[in-house]
């Protein structure tokens, strides 16, 4: 055993294994969106097979994957600054894989309800461990573009979520199995795409855990002392994570009606959707992703300690003006260019984010950090921007064909919020960044 191995943990910076262990990661990530993301597609018949509103809807899709996504990333997000974090990944893997299942088996809303909460349940194990993985695998001069790659799989995710689930949903009859019982075309979208999930677990379970780098002297992992040092560093935390909550409220509030506007409004089919719409937002997204951690590297390597958070702020500035018209213009097809932009907007600045957190955090805390911006962005973004959408189209317009309207208010609002909150974060961050000293 090298000096550098103990109790398996390796230094496994440099050479090609850290962008081998980056890329499973990335189909782990790509595997969480299309399980989550696929309910988007679903609106019409889960609506007409359990009988539900849009406010119901949007509950299944935001609130039941949120809250327990958010809340027990909180304590995972400790066990990752503590044990084994392949491990612990490979578990939630798991675990959504099969919840995502149980979604295809529900009959009702409490069901599917109950169903969505177990997806969140795993999925919360994922992106803590993964940020902190690729911090140790990653020098920080990489770590912007790393970051960046791995939350490709956002997009990359929510287009194959669109076009399989399409693609199934035309090719898949109701089918009546042996002990489940009768199951309509819908319910075998998500027990397609959940089971393999499972494979991805056990792959998880054979990478290295990396030599832990990073770490500040005199600092314990537990709790107490995290939140002692988000206290001394309140207003960078602050105004930084709420800004991309808020961002981050923008983004999904918006796509997650996106495929039921082209449905409603223009009358296309889930396959014409799954086409048209999976391709555009996949496109966009990893092309902005990989631009804003490149952008990202561009303004470090130029003195800029700020620059994670300048991407950011154009970000913002590129989206807002084509998510407010998106869903407005009246053509489909030139909705699909604004979404194009407004996608690509929205994911330039999430790895620089990421980026910018680890940069400020040490190793000991960084699982529990990452878990506490996770809860506020998505408990904000995927637990309140769906179901508000949701809301302003029942009980403001009371008219499901003014759901384009809805869509467009709520990134009216949320948007010009994320660009002052992020604004706001640029000087304390720059201070922290002068004052932290990591090993």
């Amino acid at each position: 055993m090298s000096e550098d191995e103990v109790d398996g943990v390796q230094d496994s910076r440099g050479g090609a294994y850290p962008w081998y262990a980056l890329g499973v990661l990335i189909i782990a990530y790509t595997f969480s969106y299309l399980d989550r993301q696929a309910l988007t597609l679903l609106v019409g018949p889960i609506r007409a097979s359990l009988d539900i509103s849009d406010t119901q809807l949007s509950l299944l899709h935001g609130f039941a994957f949120a809250i327990f996504y958010t809340i027990l990333g909180l304590p995972l997000g400790r066990l990752v600054d503590q044990r084994r974090r392949t491990t612990i990944i490979a578990t939630g893997v798991a675990v959504w894989s099969i919840m995502t299942a149980f979604c295809g088996l529900a009959r009702d809303f409490t069901q599917m309800f109950l169903a969505r909460i177990g997806v969140g349940v795993g999925e919360a194990a994922l992106s803590p461990g993964a940020y902190s993985l690729i911090s140790d695998y990653f020098s920080p001069r990489t770590r912007p573009i790393a970051m960046s790659l791995y939350l490709s799989a956002i997009y990359v995710g929510s287009g194959l979520a669109t076009i399989i689930g399409g693609t199934i949903i035309a090719m898949m009859p109701a089918v009546t199995l042996p002990m489940i019982g009768y199951l309509e075309p819908w319910q075998g979208v998500f027990i397609v795409i959940g089971l393999p999930g499972l494979l991805v677990a056990l792959w998880i379970l054979t990478m290295r855990e990396p030599k832990r780098t990073g770490k500040k002297a005199g600092l314990s992992p537990k709790l107490s002392a995290t939140l002692a040092y988000l206290a001394e560093h309140r207003s960078t935390y602050f105004w930084l994570i709420s800004g991309y909550a808020l961002f981050t409220l923008m983004w999904t509030s918006a796509m997650a009606w996106y495929p039921t506007y082209f449905m409603r409004i223009f009358g296309w089919t889930p396959a014409e959707v799954g086409t048209r719409f999976g391709l555009t937002i996949m496109i966009a997204g990893a092309l902005g992703v990989t631009f804003g951690g490149y952008l990202a590297t561009v303004l470090r390597d130029r003195g800029a300690s700020d620059g994670n958070i300048k991407v950011g702020i154009l970000a913002a500035a590129i989206a807002l003006p084509a998510g407010v018209i998106s869903a407005v213009l009246g053509s489909p097809w030139l909705g699909l260019a604004a979404i194009f932009v407004f996608q690509f907007g929205c994911a330039m600045p999430f790895g620089a984010a990421a980026a910018a957190l680890q940069d400020i955090s040490p190793n000991q805390m960084r699982g529990q950090i990452t878990a506490i911006y996770l809860f506020a962005t998505n408990m904000v973004g995927i637990g309140l921007g769906p179901t508000v959408v949701a809301l302003i189209t029942d009980r403001v317009f009371h008219d499901d064909l003014a759901l384009g309207q809805s869509i467009m208010l709520t990134v009216a609002c949320s948007g010009p919020l994320a660009i002052v909150f992020l604004m706001m974060a640029r000087k304390p961050y720059r201070q922290t960044m002068a004052e932290r000293d990591f090993e």
